[in-house]
């Protein structure tokens, strides 16, 4: 039976150890710059390089993580499925987690990583957008949920500059 509960923390942790580059973003990057909102599902951007892809492709399988688009399957990822820049959509004995190729204007991860910053949690030394590359990727996507958090977004950047 699939865990009802998420636990994004237990999924960062497999990711780095691991040691799958990585970059979170997404709802539980706006929740760890301070916005209080509510995020279903861990976004990440991760490295396409071949080792990169090797090492998350062993992380997926330690996490027990199939495609969560294909009710009554549990089919399993591949490297080939990984190394496109399409999001790949997973369902994790954590909780649900989406490993993303490109976000906004089909940025990868070597395009995002100087917008990025690096936070200690826990143990875990964890690289996500900064709130600012967040806004930029969430204006860029345009879609509807994208758009409907901007002004969230926005408002808790105001605050954290005040700080």
């Amino acid at each position: 039976m699939q865990n009802t509960t998420s636990d994004f923390l237990e999924i960062l942790r497999t990711l780095s150890e691991y040691k799958v580059d990585f970059i979170v973003v997404g709802g539980v990057c706006a929740v760890l710059h301070g916005a209080p909102m509510a995020t279903f599902d861990l976004d990440v951007v991760h490295s396409r390089s071949a080792d990169n892809l090797e090492r998350l492709l062993s992380a997926l399988h330690t996490l027990d993580a199939y495609y969560r688009d294909r009710p009554g399957q549990r089919l399993q990822p591949k490297l080939s499925h990984l190394a496109s820049p399409g999001h790949q959509l997973f369902l994790t004995r954590f909780g649900p987690l989406d490993i993303l190729g490109t976000i906004g204007n089909r940025l990868s991860y070597s395009d995002l990583i100087t917008g990025t910053v690096q936070l200690q949690l826990d143990d875990l030394e964890l690289r996500m957008l900064t709130l600012e590359s967040l806004i930029d990727t969430k204006r860029a996507a345009g879609r509807d949920k994208d758009k409907a958090v901007l002004a969230l977004l926005n408002q808790t950047l105001k605050e954290k500059r005040k700080q």
